[in-house]
């Protein structure tokens, strides 16, 4: 007997809500969330938790109009899942770099970033980009789309599980 499967990939205009089907088991025991549902309740840039192993996180964020400027004592990756994102990047001069290296997550920049400019990358829907320690990182979208960002948790991850995932 053979099985057929369709892949569907969503987007922010079109997306199925999905869910877990646990078999002989409680589909509490599962988390499952949608990161273009959520994109699509939540406010531009918001950083919102929806998968986390230890201190890593994936994160989806709103991708629309310019972001704060961000930076980070680790690597993070950014992957647009819809939409078409800008990432300027700048090395940031001693002053503004994190020195606490304990430090997870990304933060805001204090003031405009000090440095100098490496570029930017034009992603679109499939595209991933490194984001470097230490460099200071802006999103600019002119529609709004969807960033999946691999990180790890920090004071600007947002937790919103009961509101994302399945419960029942």
């Amino acid at each position: 007997m053979t099985v057929q499967y369709e892949t569907k990939f969503g987007s922010l205009k079109s997306y199925e809500k999905g869910g877990v089907q646990a078999i002989d088991d409680d589909v509490r025991h599962y988390a499952f969330s949608n990161c273009f549902e959520i994109a699509n309740n939540s406010k531009p840039y918001e950083k919102v938790v929806f998968g986390q192993n230890q201190i890593y996180v994936l994160e989806t964020l709103r991708a629309e109009g310019a972001s704060p400027w961000y930076t980070c004592a680790h690597d993070e990756f950014a992957l647009v899942m819809d939409g078409e994102v800008e990432v300027h990047l700048i090395k940031l001069d001693d002053a503004q770099i994190i020195k606490d290296e304990e430090k997870d997550g990304a933060v805001l920049v204090a003031g405009e970033p000090q440095g100098k400019k490496m570029g930017w990358m034009k992603l679109k829907r499939g595209h991933q980009g490194m984001l470097p320690k230490n460099t200071a990182y802006q999103f600019r979208s002119k529609d709004p789309g969807v960033l999946v960002m691999q990180t790890c948790k920090g004071d600007l991850s947002v937790e919103k599980w009961a509101d994302i995932c399945q419960t029942a």
